[in-house]
């Protein structure tokens, strides 16, 4: 059977599962097995438990659970209300400072979370409220929380950077520190549009009428709240970057910061710690089936000569490597409009990764480009999460259309960002390899 064949009816299978209605590791995981027993009989699915296995047994992917207990615990800490309050004080005052404090507020969310849901459902029922009492456009209100949220997969610590660095054999450590310097990127064009906006019509984003305003004194008190986190993201990320941790330990030692962390504040109690507990391993058991179906599914693709296939296909775009870059970023745009973004990862990393290696294209570089490229997944219509996310918790009158509306200047500036990027991959690989080489 030739490889085209195969590719038709191995994806082909996994589409229909999906358009029926079939959750994603299953109409993976399923179409795999499926396509193992009739090319190879039923003695091939031995292979199937074992590269389970050894997907399960990776040291690597015991930093996920830890990181998600860390952002479970402090979400029930209250930090994103204290930093959205200090945030109100330091920049109320100017038009758009709203905004622009809750992308910052998810920036420094981001950095203690790992993953985008928690920072958007956080901010949403935080600061959306405030910006809309003061006169805030819901586009921009939206825009800013869909798009601060979504930093929460690029800037580290990253769940989907550890399971790509566990896919593609890259330093996590590598890819931590270049997600660094590009969510810097997207937050410094989040930042300036807001700001460039709302001075052009003052009405989209009006600065906070002047009896609200803080006082000096006020806002230096505020600046405690940031405390706390601050230390959190310096010792986790710290410590992988000194060489002092591996990402799972340092994982070990941001949970039992956000711990002391709740301790300081006292909402460190037997209810938060079984609700953070609850929804560690609803999250994790999540990323973790889904690894063990894509796993299985790229096994069986590799197994059969995908790699060759895909460099064959991409090779017939001009432009030479460079025309194979753009086609693969092309590529995970369209697949992340539809797609979960770690089923894309793993779909797609084990078959373009090795080629751009070979056409001389730096590992940690294309890594932050998935990353970012995935970021514009959380907020691309139809299924972009985040969307779902805000629908979610929004009050009434805020619709669907007003939400898909919302997230447009942001996901062009993200795209923005990825041709930056492109054009000067120093953005992305100064960091790492100033630091770690």
């Amino acid at each position: 059977m030739s490889i085209e064949l195969v590719t038709l009816l191995l994806f082909g299978s996994f589409l229909l599962l999906m358009i029926a209605g079939v959750p994603l590791v299953f109409a993976l995981g399923g179409s795999a097995v499926i396509g193992t027993y009739f090319l190879w009989g039923p003695n091939a699915l031995y292979a199937v438990g074992i590269r389970t296995f050894s997907s399960a047994t990776s040291f690597v992917l015991l930093a996920i659970p830890m990181f998600i207990f860390m952002g479970a615990m402090l979400e029930r800490s209250g930090i994103a209300g204290d930093l959205y309050e200090m945030m109100q004080k330091w920049l109320g005052a100017l038009n758009g400072g709203l905004a622009v404090g809750t992308v910052l507020v998810c920036t420094i969310f981001a950095a203690l979370v790992g993953v985008s849901g928690a920072a958007t459902v956080t901010m949403a029922m935080v600061a959306l409220p405030s910006m809309l009492s003061h006169n805030y456009s819901k586009g921009i209100s939206l825009g800013c929380i869909a798009g601060g949220g979504a930093l929460g997969v690029l800037i580290p610590p990253s769940v989907m950077m550890i399971v790509l660095g566990l896919y593609t054999n890259t330093s996590v450590g590598m890819l931590f520190l270049g997600g660094i310097t590009a969510g810097m990127v997207i937050v410094l064009l989040f930042a300036l549009y807001i700001l460039i906006v709302c001075a052009w019509k003052p009405e989209l984003g009006p600065a906070v009428p002047v009896a609200e305003r803080a006082s000096w004194p006020e806002k230096l008190r505020a600046l405690r709240s940031v405390i706390m986190p601050l230390a959190l993201i310096t010792l986790v990320l710290g410590s992988i970057v000194g060489g002092a941790a591996t990402p799972s330990e340092a994982a070990g030692i941001g949970a039992l910061g956000a711990m002391i962390s709740a301790a300081s504040r006292r909402k460190l109690s037997w209810e938060a710690v079984y609700e953070s507990c609850k929804i560690t391993l609803r999250l994790s058991c999540m990323v973790m089936w889904i690894v063990f179906a894509a796993a299985i599914f790229t096994s069986l693709y590799a197994a059969v000569g995908a790699d060759q296939l895909v460099r064959d296909a991409l090779s017939w775009l001009p432009g030479g490597k460079w025309g194979v870059l753009v086609g693969m970023q092309v590529i995970w745009i369209v697949m992340g409009a539809f797609l979960d973004p770690i089923g894309i990862m793993i779909l797609t990393a084990p078959l373009f990764f090795p080629l751009a290696v070979s056409l001389g294209f730096d590992p940690v570089w294309l890594g932050v480009l998935f990353v970012v490229n995935m970021e514009m997944a959380f907020l691309t219509p139809p299924f972009g999460f985040n969307l779902f996310y805000l629908r979610s918790v929004v009050p009434k009158g805020v619709t669907m259309g007003d939400i898909y509306k919302s997230v447009a200047p942001f996901v062009a500036l993200q795209a923005l960002a990825l041709v930056l990027m492109i054009i000067f991959p120093g953005l992305i690989t100064w960091l790492p390899y100033t630091l770690l080489r």
